[in-house]
């Protein structure tokens, strides 16, 4: 049996339908009440456990368990008030919780995730960053507490893999491309659609779309279905352990992201029209990962390779109405 916690999130949705396919016995958790119908369709009992209460965690199952995927979390993204107490509550106590779950009943597997921003002072144009990088980030802004709640529950993952031999595996996840629930998201507590939706929705209704300042900035996203087939076969390996870059390993310029999204989105009546707005202050940065660990260690290998792949897969998803509960929670 696998246990996902945080199964009705973006990753956690897609991951569970992937599960499904390939025959796993599942037992899931989540707090998202619109992903319930969904689930009860597959006759997947979705339990309530926060993962912050350690009692909760009585309520998951102890026998015959082969992992638990960890996807249960406190985001920026979705942080309308900053409290910087919920994010050890849920992100770093929430680990240890489920960190003891799994020693008491002997399951020796846990994956887990982390964020790019780790290293955010390491980024740099065409200079892949590896694994064995040293951390370097920033400790101001909206995401410096959420950075910090990971690296602390990634060093609890590895004291608890080295002093209790339960195999530690944590990804470490660029921005995660794909029709779901960011759409819109929180930034210092302001709401704001996301550039990429943006992009989408003025593709869709022939508006122009604006780039701001420097078209030729480049970023290493990852589309949702190869983070989750990289889960999957972390499941399966009996090498992977320790930390791994889950990107494309490929970066991608913010002008060459606006021409897919026109040719996957746009009305070949009503192709929208690319305006450069060099003035406009963007704040976006470079980066790119290596990824050659993870291939090497457990046949990682993006298959939503070019963007434009992404896109379409994006495309198809969103027009299928399948997960449409996950666009509903990002208009809360």
């Amino acid at each position: 049996m696998i246990i996902v916690l945080g199964a009705s999130g973006f990753i956690g949705t897609y991951l569970v339908d992937e599960l499904l396919d390939q025959g796993y016995e599942l037992t899931i958790t989540g707090r998202n009440m619109d992903a319930l119908a969904y689930f009860q369709e597959h006759n997947i009992p979705m339990l309530n456990v926060d993962i912050s209460k350690a009692d909760d965690l009585n309520k998951l199952p102890t026998d015959d368990i082969e992992a638990v995927v960890l996807m249960a979390g406190l985001l920026p993204a979705n942080v309308k008030d900053y409290n910087p107490y919920d994010y050890v509550k849920i992100n770093i106590e929430g680990t240890i919780n489920v960190l003891e779950y799994c020693r008491k009943n002997n399951i020796k597997k846990i994956i887990s995730t982390t964020t790019y921003a780790d290293v955010q002072k390491l980024w740099e144009k065409d200079k892949a960053i590896t694994e064995a990088a040293a951390r370097d980030f920033y400790y101001t802004g909206d995401h410096a507490m959420y950075v910090i709640s990971k690296n602390a529950a990634s060093d609890i993952i590895e004291h608890y893999d080295q002093e209790y031999g339960i195999t530690g595996i944590v990804f470490r996840l660029p921005p995660v491309y794909g029709f779901g629930p960011h759409g819109a998201i929180y930034v210092d507590g302001k709401y704001n659609k996301s550039g990429i939706q943006t992009f989408i929705d003025n593709a869709i209704d022939g508006k122009p779309i604006e780039i701001w300042g420097n078209g030729t900035i480049s970023r290493d996203v990852v589309y949702v279905k190869d983070v989750v087939n990289a889960l999957v076969l972390a499941i399966q390996s009996d090498k992977a352990q320790g930390l791994y870059n889950i990107t494309s390993g490929q970066a991608v310029s913010l002008e060459e992201q606006v021409r897919s999204v026109i040719e996957v989105f746009s009305r070949p009546d009503k192709q929208s029209e690319i305006v450069f707005r060099p003035e406009k202050e963007n704040n976006s940065a470079s980066f790119i990962f290596d990824i050659n660990k993870a291939k090497n260690d457990f046949a990682y290998e993006p298959k939503y390779l070019p963007f434009k792949k992404m896109l379409e897969d994006h495309k198809q998803e969103m027009e299928s109405g399948r997960f449409n509960f996950l666009s509903k929670r990002a208009e809360k």
